[in-house]
């Protein structure tokens, strides 16, 4: 469901800004020029219908931030803007429980404003943990983070953290003091990042009273980032998000990297990568096998290569649902793979015969057309094997299905035929 954001300001202009940066996120906008107006507009509507409202701080008919409040109330993540800069507005803004504030002053904020509608979404995905034994601060920082819809663990340990960290893939953050019972929190940094690099997981560290020196021994130990207390609540809510949005970042980057533009499978790089890295002892039973889609040169002459394209990010979706369990790869043209890391060459006979017959049937809409189309597979298992030897192996597999005349698979030499 798409999810809307109630936007509360009387300034027109500052209306068509606003709106403009909602359906830029993908979101609904919906207006109101007052809190009155508000009201109306929320009264046939649900929370759960809006990611978060962005409320000015003044209006006609609120003048002391009502608004705010009346956000708050019906459980809506709010954001405040607002003319003024001064510390008392501030201040007024911030102790309520708002997401943040944001000044009216230039269009930089509002960029920011861009970034903050993305994150609330993103971050109901995105895990932190907290580790400090100091109760009020830990709540401090816990409460901030919810409001941002992080997904938010409590711990009072390192090793309730390292735990949480084992179970949880969509952790990105870890914040932490120094002073914790069992281990001290560089320590703790130091021995995350034997399992995890700075690339894959941030670490903030967090200290007060103990001079500039905790700060580089946080940031020596491996940690992304520190921040000293008593801390400022936007710096917080900065540093947290860029840390977040780095990992982020660098995650796009790999898997740009690894991933076939086409087909959104896994690329021959990646491949390898997967194979030799994470399947570092070949297991006593694997297969290997390649798939080629036949005469692929007559759709591109026949249609053209946008129905080529259609035809291979069909194939893709087809791999992809009949071998989520195993590896998946597009070697390049019309070529494939599939890596069964524990399984021996007949088991995979038997699922790629289903997956040939499957596509052979598979209707395949191209221009203002439907075509259809077969492959050869070939096949090579053996346990000592590594593997290229593989690779070489079911590569002269596929040359004998081509051979003896398409649609069909070969292992061991035996085809196996439509």
């Amino acid at each position: 469901m798409q999810q809307h954001v109630l936007v509360i300001e009387n300034n027109h202009t500052n209306v068509d800004i606003v709106s403009k940066l909602v359906r830029k996120a993908g979101l609904i906008p919906v207006g109101a020029s007052s809190l009155t107006e508000a009201k109306v507009r929320f009264a046939n509507r649900v929370p759960e219908q809006f990611l978060c409202a962005v409320v000015a701080y003044v209006l006609p008919d609120a003048k002391q931030g009502e608004a705010i409040d009346f956000t708050i109330e019906a459980y809506i993540p709010t954001i405040v803007t607002t003319e003024n800069l001064d510390t008392c507005t501030r201040d007024k803004v911030l102790s309520r429980d708002v997401v943040d504030y944001i000044p009216k002053e230039n269009a930089q904020n509002y960029d920011y404003l861009n970034r903050l509608l993305a994150r609330l979404e993103k971050n109901k995905s995105t895990g932190v943990i907290v580790v400090s034994t100091h109760r009020v601060q830990r709540k401090h920082m816990i409460s901030l983070l919810i409001r941002h819809n992080f997904v938010v663990y409590d711990c009072l340990t390192a090793h309730d953290a390292m735990r949480l960290l084992s179970q949880h893939q969509h952790i990105r953050l870890v914040i932490t003091d120094n002073q914790l019972p069992d281990m001290s929190g560089t320590y703790f940094v130091s021995s995350l990042r034997k399992a995890f690099s700075k690339e894959q997981l941030a670490i903030m560290g967090i200290a007060g009273g103990q001079g500039m020196l905790m700060s580089a021994h946080f940031i020596k130990s491996g940690a992304n980032d520190f921040l000293r207390l008593p801390f400022c609540h936007e710096e917080f809510l900065c540093r947290v998000m860029q840390n977040v949005e780095y990992i982020e970042s660098v995650e796009a980057i790999r898997r740009a990297a690894n991933t076939d533009y086409l087909t959104g499978l896994p690329n021959r790089r990646h491949f390898f990568y997967t194979v030799t890295v994470k399947h570092q002892t070949l297991s006593n039973s694997h297969a290997l096998a390649l798939i080629d889609l036949d005469h692929f040169k007559r759709i591109n002459d026949t249609y053209g290569h946008d129905a080529g394209d259609s035809v291979l990010k069909t194939v893709g979706r087809l791999l992809e649902d009949a071998f989520s369990e195993h590896i998946v790869a597009r070697f390049g043209g019309e070529e494939f793979c599939v890596y069964f890391p524990y399984h021996d060459g007949r088991y995979a006979k038997d699922q790629l015969d289903a997956f040939r017959v499957t596509l052979e049937k598979q209707a395949i809409l191209v221009t203002d057309a439907t075509v259809n189309v077969t492959c050869s597979i070939g096949i090579a298992d053996h346990t000592t094997q590594s593997i290229e030897e593989l690779l070489s192996a079911a590569d002269r597999q596929l040359y004998c299905a081509k051979n003896n005349g398409r649609n069909q698979i070969s292992y061991n030499t035996t085809p196996l035929a439509g």
